[in-house]
């Protein structure tokens, strides 16, 4: 969630919680905020490196560390290796599927309008 900071407009905190304990961090007039040493230790997040925000069937915000290319390849060509489909089968068909949720996703926001 975002509450407007009242000393400093160009100013957000985002409130992220963990368990039963809550971690504000400040979000920049660019949108910018510094996900705590903590978190990125627990989701495994590299730095520099980045993240993507999804939202959950709850309405909650999930954030998800997204994988260099190079370990997105190295795991796909071992699972490529233990069935039939190469690497870039598997690749397309995931995105495929991602392709499929997204608008899933975008039907059900239309019927909620």
């Amino acid at each position: 969630m975002y509450y407007k900071d009242s000393s400093i407009t160009e100013y957000y905190s985002l409130h992220m919680t963990d368990a039963e304990e809550g971690t504000t961090v400040t979000v920049t007039s660019k949108g910018q905020a510094t996900i705590p040493k903590e978190f990125r230790d627990k989701l495994h997040i590299d730095t520099p490196g980045r993240v993507r925000f999804v939202e959950n069937e709850t309405g909650e915000i999930v954030i998800r560390p997204v994988k260099r290319p190079s370990e997105i390849r190295g795991a796909l060509a071992a699972k490529a290796e233990d069935g039939e489909q190469s690497a870039t089968e598997l690749l397309r068909e995931e995105r495929e599927r991602d392709k499929k949720k997204a608008e899933e996703k975008e039907r059900r926001s239309e019927r909620d309008e």
